[in-house]
């Protein structure tokens, strides 16, 4: 008697979540480069201008928390605009004429998921 024929059934998930949130630094070549809140948020901004021009401009990223020692930053976007924050983050090169770059940590649906990282777990 033949075994019955297997069947596969794909299923996607679609994340129901408004908003995604990304760990975030900004790399500067030179240190010493001092950036505060303010300065930051515009550098995001442009950042999508020069990439999506003024409707990017027009994506509404949150700084939801920002550390000027280390130039870290907690992003709120829309899920719908991550993907253009991400790549206009990623082509930025320089700020002020000082070649810099962002580093994103970790993305989440999630904002309690940014609140430890697995990578720098000490385990006694």
């Amino acid at each position: 008697m033949p075994l019955p024929a297997t069947t596969y059934e794909r299923v996607v998930y679609k994340n129901p979540s408004e908003h995604h949130y990304m760990k975030v630094y900004l790399d500067f070549q030179d240190h010493g480069v001092e950036v505060n809140v303010a300065q930051f948020k515009q550098l995001l901004v442009s950042a999508l201008k020069d990439l999506f021009g003024e409707v990017g401009a027009a994506l509404p990223v949150d700084v939801l928390t920002f550390e000027e020692k280390t130039l870290s930053a907690i992003l709120r976007v829309p899920s719908s605009g991550m993907a253009k924050l991400w790549s206009s983050l990623t082509l930025l090169g320089s700020y002020k004429g000082k070649k810099c770059a962002f580093r994103v940590i970790q993305v989440s649906p999630f904002l309690l998921a940014l609140s430890g990282n697995s990578r720098e777990l000490l385990l006694d």
